[in-house]
């Protein structure tokens, strides 16, 4: 039927097979309507996909990196530790040795001052030390007395008519350690040898010679 009421002719029929009727076009998706979706996943009750080998891998391979860079952290700190432990006991030890050589030298040196023996003028008699003059062993003053030194014995020889018959001799005697000159005239504990490890000081104080701990260090000109 027509809409004015009228039927519609064969041909304006739609085509079908006799007898069935037309079903009705569903309608097309649209190429739009599956775009731009964001597929919302729940962490709560959504299952992780297992690490591909590749990941898996490469996860392995930067916990070893990480593992393996803190081992050398660890070496590095325990080798300087090491060092500085080493310096510290060999600067201590270094110290602790000067220290004790200091230590002995200061002691010997003490030891060396109180025990000086005292160099003093003497004349010879019979062998015997008797404390004189110094100037009779001063050189200078011995000569422009018409005197004269023998070095190699260490006598000095003044003339006659200075000191009387027999011609006076005179030389360098030496007192026991720690002990002051005895005094013009005194034979007190004199001896004509030369001590050669013992610090040798003049009446004055002036050292003539420097001994202990190994020191010898002569200064000055004296009789043997």
């Amino acid at each position: 039927m027509t809409e004015d009421g009228k039927p519609v002719a064969d041909d304006e029929q739609p085509h079908g097979d006799a007898g069935t009727p037309a079903q009705p076009l569903s309608p097309q998706p649209s190429e739009e309507a599956g775009r731009g979706r964001i597929r919302h996943q729940d962490p709560e009750h959504t299952t992780p996909r297992e690490p591909t080998l590749a990941e898996q891998r490469a996860r392995i391979a930067a916990e070893k990196r990480r593992e393996d860079e803190h081992r050398a952290e660890l070496e590095a700190a325990a080798d300087k530790t090491k060092k500085r432990r080493r310096l510290m006991i060999g600067g201590g030890a270094t110290v602790g040795v000067v220290a004790l050589v200091a230590a002995m030298y200061t002691a010997s040196e003490v030891s060396s001052e109180a025990n000086a023996v005292t160099q003093y003028c003497a004349a010879d008699q019979g062998g015997q030390a008797v404390a004189a003059n110094d100037e009779n062993c001063d050189e200078n003053y011995v000569r422009s007395h018409g005197g004269y030194v023998d070095h190699s014995s260490g006598f000095i020889f003044m003339p006659l008519f200075l000191g009387g018959p027999p011609a006076p001799q005179y030389r360098y005697a030496y007192t026991s350690p720690g002990s002051p000159a005895p005094s013009v005239g005194s034979s007190t504990g004199g001896t004509f040898t030369k001590p050669a490890d013992s610090t040798i000081k003049t009446k004055s104080g002036s050292t003539i010679q420097r001994g202990g701990f190994g020191i010898s260090s002569k200064s000055g000109s004296s009789g043997s």
